[in-house]
């Protein structure tokens, strides 16, 4: 059942030309979703990833966006002052044909939350930590088709049954179950 609603909309604008790869935002990412807070730095569990080529002095960070569930039909090339990138890199979905994006124990996907937290941030760290002003935090209010949205457990779920099967997966709860 579709219907259309007002939605905050929360976006962080890149500006590339002030990016210069310190990875702060890679840093303190990974370091808020940690699990206590800020008890380790693990670089796989960050929501944003920065693409780099430093021969050439490019640096483009990009977020993680919604999960797909099916392999994207382009596979294009871009060339950034010479140097050849394929689409993947630049891609923000957490997606069966890549490791970007998910989580690095379990392989869930990982999706950008703005840091949504308890007490609410004005920003996301990544936002705040930026050296370099290149990350600009950005709301709007757009009207949207608002459809039913699976919870984070049915996400998680789904990319474990596309990545393994669903038999996989009931032999490994069964597994877990019985210990």
């Amino acid at each position: 059942m579709m219907s259309k609603v007002k939605k905050k909309i929360k976006t962080i604008r890149i500006d590339l030309d002030k990016c210069n790869g310190c990875k702060a935002c890679e840093v303190i990412c990974a370091s808020f979703h940690a699990t206590p807070k800020y008890s380790s730095n693990n670089p796989a569990r960050a929501r944003i990833r920065l693409i780099r080529d430093p021969l050439r002095d490019v640096f483009v960070p990009v977020y993680a966006g919604e999960y797909t569930a099916a392999e994207c039909m382009g596979r294009d090339k871009y060339i950034i002052n010479g140097k050849e990138y394929d689409e993947c890199g630049f891609c923000r979905a957490s997606c069966p044909s890549r490791d970007a994006f998910k989580e690095p124990d379990s392989g869930l996907p990982l999706k950008c939350d703005m840091c949504e937290d308890d007490p609410t941030l004005e920003e996301p760290m990544c936002v705040q930590w930026c050296l370099a002003d290149a990350l600009i935090y950005e709301e709007r209010e757009e009207e949207v088709e608002e459809d039913v949205k699976l919870d984070d457990m049915e996400v998680g779920l789904k990319s474990l049954v596309d990545k393994y099967g669903f038999e996989k997966l009931i032999e490994t709860m069964a597994r877990i179950n019985q210990k």
